[in-house]
């Protein structure tokens, strides 16, 4: 499981050297990067998305997926979530009641968090490592996931490296879980899961990019009907 550990330890190094070094960060910097990352988060789902077998089944994923996680609310139960968490860590610090965070902070941690967490690069480089055992994928987004750490902490402070434990656990999970899926996942299933979660990386660039906020959260029930929409596809159509 050399993966997971090596990315939630570049999240917690990127954490802890973007909060001491933030303020000898040019602004212009900061400002900037985040933009690069998004970029390369849209290239990474690009390639993904390059990958797909079948795409009706990707895209009735994505629409049955985001339907159920906007019908449940899910971005806004987890905002919220985090929110109460935050406000009573500032509670117990300080011994007063506690300002609510401001919507934006939400937003940008909200949107770390998946990228981080349960982004298609994430869970698919998870169970990849799991299958075959090589890590390189989760590496790979290791070494972005360092610097996207760094970036997000010189203005969020060290709640970034507090990520690495929820991408842990899940990362773990999936890798465990990846050998009990293994007689079940054909090719095809893998090739439309990568392609669903490429998708969702395009939408969590752009988001970072400030050029349209996605729902990222309210989509990710997508990746859980991927897999078995596409062996009905497979089946039924070929």
């Amino acid at each position: 499981m050399i993966g997971p550990l090596i990315n939630s330890a570049a999240v917690v190094i990127g954490g802890i050297a973007g909060t001491v070094a933030g303020p000898h960060i040019p602004e212009r910097l900061k400002n900037v990067l985040p933009l690069c990352c998004g970029l390369i988060s849209i290239s990474i789902g690009t390639v993904m998305c390059n990958k797909v077998q079948a795409l009706p089944p990707v895209a009735l994923a994505l629409l049955m997926g985001t339907s159920v996680g906007e019908i449940l609310y899910l971005e806004k139960r987890l905002g919220s979530a985090i929110g109460w968490i935050q406000r009573q860590s500032k509670r117990l610090q300080a011994g007063r009641q506690a300002a609510p965070l401001p919507e934006e902070f939400l937003l940008k941690f909200v949107t770390v968090l998946v990228l981080f967490s349960v982004s298609g690069m994430g869970i698919f480089g998870s169970m990849h490592e799991g299958m075959t055992g090589d890590p390189e994928i989760l590496v790979a987004k290791a070494v972005l996931d360092l610097v996207t750490a760094a970036i997000f902490a010189t203005e969020l402070g060290l709640a970034v490296t507090g990520i690495a434990i929820p991408q842990m656990l899940i990362q773990s999970m999936l890798y465990f879980s990846a050998f009990l899926l293994l007689p079940l996942i054909t090719p095809a299933m893998k090739a439309d899961f990568s392609a669903c979660g490429g998708i969702i990386m395009i939408a969590t660039g752009l988001r970072i990019c400030g050029i349209k906020i996605f729902p990222i959260v309210n989509m990710l029930p997508a990746l859980l009907i991927i897999m078995p929409l596409s062996a009905l596809w497979s089946q039924f159509f070929g």
